[in-house]
């Protein structure tokens, strides 16, 4: 029970940078030079869910999908929360399409960059427990 505990924090510090990274990008005018309209407000209800969702995501930690080295399996990892949002959740859930590229053709970069971030922020959470 402890390690699941400390996979659901572990992954809520990784939702906080990741989110944190992407309201930078868009306070910054970062994904907006890159041509995704992407920027959110730092605001409770844009960041509670996502520090809920990063700890979810972070119980992936728990199990032993893959061996070797933390920073591969992390980014191994960060790939099942992409797909979810790239396939899932911007086509069926928001009007973004498919990718979410009616936000930008390069919305599936930023979300594969935001959830690297994710799993590596949770990752060495996890090394540094």
């Amino acid at each position: 029970m402890r390690n699941y505990l400390l996979c659901y924090a572990a992954g809520g510090i990784g939702g906080l940078l990741n989110s944190l990274a992407l309201w930078l990008c868009g306070l910054y005018g970062i994904t907006a030079a890159i041509g995704v309209n992407i920027s959110p407000a730092l605001s409770p209800e844009w960041l509670y869910p996502r520090l809920v969702w990063g700890g979810l995501w972070g119980l992936l930690f728990a199990l032993p999908l893959f061996t070797g080295p933390w920073l591969r399996r992390a980014l191994l990892l960060s790939l099942l929360p992409s797909a979810v949002q790239l396939f899932i959740v911007f086509p069926y859930h928001s009007p973004y399409g498919q990718a979410g590229l009616a936000l930008g053709m390069l919305t599936p970069l930023v979300v594969l960059l935001a959830n690297a971030l994710w799993a590596t922020g949770t990752g060495l959470a996890l090394r540094l427990r």
